[in-house]
């Protein structure tokens, strides 16, 4: 690394967080349900919900996959070889945390629970302060010019 030195932590906050936004999310729809939309738009909401999983897990695979293709990490807690700016990482700076975002959100619509989405937002505003931007600040570090263009070009999320 050069000049300033920069790390990431070594707890893999992201998995873990959207694992715990999951398990509260279940907590609290048995102890303090909030009101559901109901039939026949909760029909409609339970169908995208399935379509919106389905295309999470694609999003997901496709990102490990092209990481993989990469010879670079898929572990949060590890800096990257290189940087990876094509496949899903052409659209999202971020695709895995998107990806996981909107399958926990997909969860509450199949489910019919409105604290998944609002436990997925506040897991994804913790992933950003925690891994997303210690990640930035390396990666500026490790690729200069190279990462900063890439970050005007390609947003964070979506």
């Amino acid at each position: 690394m050069t000049g300033q030195q920069v790390a990431l932590s070594r707890i893999p906050w992201p998995p873990l967080l959207y694992l715990v936004a999951i398990a509260v999310a279940i907590v609290l729809t048995v102890v303090w349900p909030l009101p559901w939309i109901g039939e026949p738009l909760s029909d409609l909401l339970f169908a995208i919900g399935g379509l919106l999983a389905v295309a999470a897990v694609a999003i997901f695979i496709a990102a490990l996959r092209t990481l993989t293709r990469a010879r670079t990490t898929v572990l949060p807690t590890r800096p990257a070889d290189h940087l990876v700016t094509s496949g899903p990482f052409a659209i999202s700076r971020n695709p895995i945390y998107l990806a996981d975002t909107v399958l926990v959100i997909a969860i509450g619509m199949i489910a019919g629970s409105v604290w998944f989405p609002i436990l997925a937002i506040v897991a994804a505003i913790v992933t950003t302060r925690l891994a997303i931007m210690p990640e930035e600040r390396l990666l500026a570090v490790q690729f200069g010019k190279k990462y900063r263009d890439y970050a005007a070009r390609v947003r964070r999320w979506l």
